[in-house]
């Protein structure tokens, strides 16, 4: 393994303090990667031609293309060819899991995994020329960054995120209608959430789910691209846990004691699972990209699907 490809790892990049470090160690280990795979060249080249028409602009003629190719073709200008995109990122206490009682010092909890994989997409975008802007949200939006290409926008955005804390309850439907009028140009949303509803509300699950699809259906309605990365921890994925436990609701009050958690894997899982999946087919259904992740897994997964459905849309 390269010495840059070990930064694709969590339990590695838990190491490293500094958001912007992580951010570019993440890329840069990333980048490594792609040089092996089918996807590298079209992540670092994104200036366009189209043929030329009567009407167009002379001056915006590709001669360099002329003399290979023998034909008319423009550039185009790089507010045509260029993203605007805007990370929303949850920030609501389920996001804090594990609890510090339970870490082990090697683990990234879900807000940390969401906030290293959103601090390198901006670093990636930046170094791109793309515009981006930040969202942070709990009950409600608590902080906005609108979209810029600057090379300044990355160090607010990581000083942002470094900033950020988990601490409140969610209410997800409400703070995704909020940031949606926050926005004034079409773009590409990505969302960065567990999506757990909230423990203290009165609607069941579905109602949450519901609504959230709801808005994200008005983000579609007004011509937006979304892509979805959701974080669970590692544990929540594969309930490693046995034995006598005492299960804790992370919004809420909730206590639910177990003398053996092994007697609750099966029904946990087929839940947890079918609460993935009916996301999945909502989305699919919604034209919205669904990548499901969680913190035991390489920071390559998550932005190779991120560059394949970017290139999707090109």
């Amino acid at each position: 393994m390269g010495s840059q490809e070990k930064y694709l790892k969590p339990e590695v990049i838990q190491q490293v303090k500094r958001l912007d470090l992580r951010a570019k160690f993440i890329v840069e280990g990333f980048l490594v990667g792609l040089q092996k795979s089918p996807f590298f060249g079209f992540s670092a080249e994104f200036s366009e031609h189209q043929k030329y028409e009567p009407g167009d602009d002379p001056a915006r003629i590709d001669w360099n293309v002329y003399a290979r190719t023998d034909r008319y073709y423009i550039k185009k200008f790089q507010a045509e060819t260029n993203l605007t995109a805007m990370l929303l990122v949850d920030l609501s206490k389920s996001m804090d899991y594990p609890p510090p009682e339970l870490r082990d010092g090697s683990q990234l909890t879900k807000f940390e995994y969401a906030v290293s994989l959103a601090a390198a997409i901006t670093y990636l975008m930046i170094h791109q020329s793309d515009s981006v802007g930040l969202t942070t949200f709990d009950s409600r939006v608590r902080a906005n960054l609108p979209p810029k290409s600057r090379k300044t926008q990355l160090g607010a955005i990581v000083g942002a995120l470094a900033a950020a804390t988990p601490s409140s309850e969610s209410n997800l439907p409400r703070s995704l209608e909020e940031a949606a009028g926050l926005m004034r140009h079409r773009g590409l949303f990505i969302l960065f959430s567990d999506l757990l509803p909230n423990e203290t509300g009165e609607g069941s699950v579905e109602d949450e789910m519901n609504a959230v699809m709801r808005a994200l259906h008005l983000y579609k309605h007004r011509g937006n691209d979304v892509i979805i990365f959701h974080v669970l921890d590692k544990s929540e994925v594969e309930f490693a846990f046995k034995g006598t436990t005492k299960f804790f609701g992370v919004e809420s009050q909730f206590e639910l004691p177990a003398t053996d958690a092994r007697a609750l894997r099966n029904a946990y899982l087929e839940e947890i699972t079918e609460f993935r999946n009916r996301y999945k087919r909502e989305c699919l259904k919604a034209n919205i990209d669904f990548i499901p992740l969680h913190t035991g897994m390489p920071f390559d997964k998550a932005l190779i699907g991120y560059l394949m459905e970017r290139k999707s849309r090109m």
